[in-house]
């Protein structure tokens, strides 16, 4: 007799391999648009801020610094100056000429650029429970600096009202790269509590660009 055929193992039938499903886009659109409504409509359930407590001035302008040194005169509300002039103009404009007494005047010089203007002083404003300050810069500026305080001392539930000031002929449009980097800056920030601009000096290299040729070598 012929040895019988080895019988063929037959395969299990196992489930279906499921299909990977791409990347949940349409959640996120729809999270995104939702949040997006919310915060569009908060001004018809998020609480109302109170009066001014304060007046926040960004330095790079003296004049920025006369039109605060004037409403802290007319409204009695304390003023932090946010890399502004030197001190003894400073003392001069807000003591000498405005009459405020000392210890309604702070000067405090930690900020490099718009940024840290925000960045530097509101985890201070919030421990003095601050939750509405006026914000006193150039008006080419103010769109800007209303970006950067909105995302920064928003972050913080401080509520900022714009004071912008006149920069008459001396006006400068600011390009619109710049308002979304320091935008970036700020939410990066916020996510973190890292300024990015600090970051890449600590840990990238520094680019040397050549010197060209010396013109009074023509």
């Amino acid at each position: 007799m012929a040895p019988a055929r080895p019988r063929r193992r037959q395969r299990r039938q196992g489930r279906p391999r499921q299909r990977r499903r791409g990347l949940p886009w349409r959640g996120l659109l729809v999270t995104g648009l939702a949040a997006g409504l919310v915060w569009l409509s908060r001004g018809w359930w998020w609480p109302a801020p109170p009066q001014p407590q304060m007046i926040l001035v960004l330095g790079g302008d003296v004049a920025r610094e006369q039109v605060a040194a004037e409403l802290a005169r007319q409204r009695g509300l304390p003023v932090v100056v946010s890399g502004g002039s030197n001190p003894e103009y400073a003392q001069w404009l807000f003591g000498q000429r405005e009459g405020l007494p000392a210890d309604q005047v702070l000067l405090d010089y930690r900020a490099q650029d718009t940024v840290s203007n925000f960045t530097s002083l509101v985890d201070d404003l919030r421990r003095a429970r601050i939750r509405h300050a006026l914000l006193v810069t150039s008006s080419d500026h103010m769109p800007r600096a209303l970006l950067v305080g909105r995302l920064v001392a928003g972050s913080r539930g401080i509520h900022l009202t714009p004071v912008a000031v006149s920069c008459g002929g001396r006006c400068i449009d600011e390009p619109r790269t710049k308002l979304w980097r320091d935008g970036l800056r700020s939410v990066l920030w916020v996510l973190s509590g890292h300024d990015l601009r600090g970051w890449a000096a600590a840990h990238l290299p520094r680019v040397q660009v050549p010197a060209g040729p010396d013109p009074a070598a023509r």
